[in-house]
């Protein structure tokens, strides 16, 4: 019964980020005030551009993932076989949605079960903090060597969890939990946000339990916290729509302390994926335009929407003069207004 309830929980989550408004409203990722400069002279043709990258040791074609969507669920098995299929064709890593139904019903694994229709490119399952906390590690081993992924995704969502009547309010334990995950499966072990950023004190603290990857998911982008409520039929807005560091604050907090870094968080083209980059990511993720995308277009849609963000990248490098991804990270982006101050404040302490 209660996988049902689960599994029914996804789908509405699936059909809300579709259909209705779910992004922050007054909140941006502030990568607006990341501002790079042009080179007129740039001594490149488009077709020199290399986007290649390497991530979780893999090689990727452009530095993008579809980050985490949904799984667990029939309706969820084509998505995730398309995208899947999609990010194969692109050369570009894949993340699924939250194994949760699958730990409780091994039954459910024909959703997560995508590495057939994508056999190069690096796969990241999922799961939520708290239910890695109160799960056998050997389960927990199991979701990522039953599908053949490359690494596991566990995802921090405390805000999500408060905005949620029947969410779990109980959050201790976790770095206990991550640090017995990195022992037991080194370098396979991602920690996710889910929407609300990642500061500095806690990438220090992930870095000491022995994590190397992060995926900072900041705010300005998906809301989980308004999907939430939008799912409880509430319609008064609540600050918790709103809370969350924004991406390109979060990238500038935690790019200096050495993890291989995931750029999320309301990037919507290639620009902003370039932006992420400068800032110190190593690649750049993105869920709902895909997930719109596909919904309005299947899976031509996802591919050319895709296409898309990955041909404005190779202009936004042929306009800074950056022949491939190494060039593009050394370049010094202009940081202006509120992310200019946010930076010189935290700086202080």
């Amino acid at each position: 019964m209660e996988n049902l309830m689960i599994q029914g929980r996804k789908a509405e989550h699936l059909r809300i980020c579709a259909e209705l408004e779910v992004e922050f409203k007054d909140k941006t990722t502030w990568l607006e005030h990341v501002h790079l400069a042009h080179d007129a002279l740039p001594e490149l043709s488009f077709d020199e551009i290399d986007a290649g990258t390497r991530f979780m040791g893999r090689r990727l074609r452009s530095p993008l993932m579809i980050t985490a969507i949904s799984g667990g669920l029939e309706a969820a098995e084509a998505l995730n076989r398309d995208l899947a299929g999609v990010a194969q064709e692109l050369g570009i890593a894949f993340g699924l949605g939250s194994q949760r139904p699958m730990l409780e019903d091994p039954a459910l694994i024909g959703s997560y079960a995508v590495r057939r229709f994508a056999p190069d490119i690096p796969i990241l399952g999922n799961i939520g903090l708290q239910q890695a906390a109160a799960s056998d590690p050997k389960d927990i081993e199991g979701l990522v060597s039953s599908i053949e992924a490359d690494a596991l995704a566990v995802h921090l969502n405390a805000a999500q969890e408060l905005s949620q009547a029947e969410g779990d309010k109980r959050f201790r334990g976790g770095l206990k939990t991550l640090k017995t995950l990195t022992r037991r499966m080194p370098g396979k072990i991602v920690v996710k946000e889910t929407g609300c950023g990642i500061s500095r004190e806690t990438a220090l603290r992930l870095k000491a339990a022995g994590l190397r990857t992060l995926d900072i998911a900041g705010a300005g982008g998906t809301s989980w916290t308004r999907v939430e409520r939008l799912r409880g039929g509430i319609a008064q807005s609540s600050w918790l729509d709103e809370w969350g560091i924004p991406t390109a604050a979060s990238l500038l907090e935690t790019a200096p302390l050495g993890f291989e870094l995931v750029g999320s968080g309301g990037i919507r083209s290639g620009l902003d994926a370039a932006k992420c980059l400068v800032l110190g990511a190593d690649i750049a993720g993105l869920a709902l335009p895909v997930l719109r995308a596909y919904v309005r277009d299947g899976r031509g849609g996802a591919l050319s929407f895709l296409q898309r963000v990955i041909a404005d990248l190779k202009a936004v490098m042929l306009l800074v003069g950056a022949k491939d991804i190494p060039a593009l990270k050394k370049r010094k982006p202009a940081i202006t207004g509120i992310l200019k101050e946010w930076t010189n404040s935290r700086s202080r302490k």
